[in-house]
């Protein structure tokens, strides 16, 4: 039998996802004494493994231009771990600078010089703070799923998603039971009546050679 694979559109709540950057910093000497850091989210490329609710594991893809209609139509914030009451840069203002391409949605965040900015920047300069998390509302997946080492893995690609905020964090790892969709139960339940419409078929066309 097959491997089935189902897209459709969601309309799912904000998701978060941290992953793992090279955060690199630089900072300008002179008056302006400008401190940025730049990161990049890499596009077409397996996440971490995840597990929902059920144990079952997971892999998400972002898909090449996942972002395209969302930046063009909304800003993106830097926040400092999620916290909106903790402002470090908007793309409206250019103190966040998205650059959106095939193979990465790339991004340049100059720190400021507030409290909040300047522990940040203290703490990704020691390297205690290492990755990226963004968040995003997606708006159109496409599920299937494989078979990997006698374990079934479901498949997530994200083709298209609203881009909220891009943010710092001390932990990038997807968490674990992070993927409750709706739309991943509404693609086992279609995997489930594939499966049961095949041995079905099956089943007749057994009944039709013995008759």
């Amino acid at each position: 039998m097959g491997e089935l694979a189902q897209e459709k559109k969601t309309t799912q709540t904000k998701e978060v996802r941290a992953i793992p950057v090279k955060l690199e910093v630089r900072a300008n000497e002179g008056d302006d004494s400008k401190r940025t850091i730049t990161g990049a989210i890499k596009y077409d490329t397996d996440s971490a493994d995840m597990r929902d609710w059920y144990g079952d594991t997971i892999v998400e893809q972002i898909s090449a231009g996942a972002f395209t209609d969302s930046l063009a139509a909304r800003q993106v914030v830097g926040l400092w771990s999620h916290d909106t009451s903790q402002v470090l840069g908007n793309t409206k203002s250019g103190t966040l600078r998205v650059m959106d391409s095939l193979k990465e949605l790339r991004f340049e965040l100059d720190i400021p010089n507030t409290t909040v900015g300047n522990d940040a920047w203290e703490l990704i300069q020691r390297g205690d703070v290492d990755g990226v998390s963004f968040g995003m509302r997606v708006t159109k997946d496409k599920w299937s799923s494989e078979k990997r080492d006698d374990k079934r893995i479901y498949k997530r690609l994200i083709l298209n998603a609203e881009l909220y905020e891009i943010s710092p964090v001390a932990f990038p790892a997807y968490p674990a039971n992070e993927v409750s969709a709706r739309s991943l139960d509404d693609f086992k339940a279609s995997e489930k009546r594939a499966a049961d419409q095949y041995e079905k078929e099956k089943m007749l066309i057994e009944l039709d050679l013995i008759g």
